[in-house]
């Protein structure tokens, strides 16, 4: 048994896609985030669950280098995708947001065509040598987001025009056609309705073959549906990290217990 649990340790490390140690953030005076230990896992959809103003989207933000737009803010620690700091100097945030692409929470397709959406990250990036690549590629995005057959026939008009549903799966085409390593979502289905909750929640299951995904919810319900880990914020702090559904049954911290039961929230 003890053999077991090794083998699974050994395998559990080889898949680790990024790591994060001692990690704060600071805006201005306020600390909202403090020592964050954690290990994220590759292939495996991951959710970050917890009240509002908990520090799980300031987290989700310094994944991607997202809090480097916010003039106040101050993150220091270490993070690393594939064992390389993705806040050494050298390393550029927009070539890194290409590698860890990320879709919000309300849905924000670009004032252009349905094409022109998807293919904006390859075009900027220099990742098609011609018009037949990036229709490849923009082909394959939109089958990846459950989207192709719906929008096949118009993807010369406005990404805008679609259903809520649809401008989210637009937007994750958007975010996958950069071919990255790590899909982050803030609250996805949080401006959706229960029949598009359910088709980007069966996405999100679809994607977790190809990318490492990290979403933040506010619905635990959600979380225990998509995710295979489930990380615990409460006041800035990361409670608890681990199996979703030792997170749900079994959980290890007095937190983590008042949460998911209801006592706060």
């Amino acid at each position: 048994m003890n053999d077991m649990r090794i083998v699974e340790r050994a395998v559990e490390t080889r898949n680790i896609k990024i790591s994060a140690r001692g990690v704060q953030v600071h805006y201005g005076d306020k600390h909202a985030l403090r020592d964050v230990d954690v290990d994220i896992l590759d292939n495996t959809v991951t959710a970050f669950i917890g009240p509002s103003g908990c520090g799980k989207s300031t987290f989700l933000r310094c994944l991607n280098r997202m809090n480097d737009t916010v003039a106040v803010a101050k993150v220091s620690g270490t993070i690393l995708l594939d064992g390389e700091d993705i806040y050494d100097r050298r390393v550029d945030p927009v070539q890194l947001r290409a590698k860890v692409g990320m879709v919000f929470q309300k849905p924000n397709p670009f004032p252009k065509s349905i094409y022109d959406n998807v293919a904006y990250g390859p075009r900027i990036h220099g990742l098609t040598r011609n018009k037949a690549e990036l229709d490849e590629v923009v082909e394959a995005s939109l089958r990846k987001a459950a989207l192709w057959n719906e929008v096949k026939d118009r993807l010369q008009e406005g990404g805008t025009g679609l259903s809520g549903g649809q401008q989210q799966r637009l937007c994750i085409a958007r975010a996958i056609a950069t071919s990255p390593e790590v899909l982050l979502m803030d609250e996805p289905c949080s401006a959706l309705d229960p029949i598009a909750t359910a088709q980007v929640e069966e996405l999100i299951d679809e994607l977790r073959a190809s990318f490492s995904v990290v979403i933040v919810t506010h619905s635990m319900q959600q979380a225990a549906r998509v995710s295979q880990r489930t990380a615990f914020f409460h006041l800035g702090n990361l409670v608890e990290y681990g199996e979703t559904g030792a997170i749900f049954t079994k959980p290890s911290d007095p937190r983590t217990e008042s949460y998911i039961t209801g006592r706060i929230g």
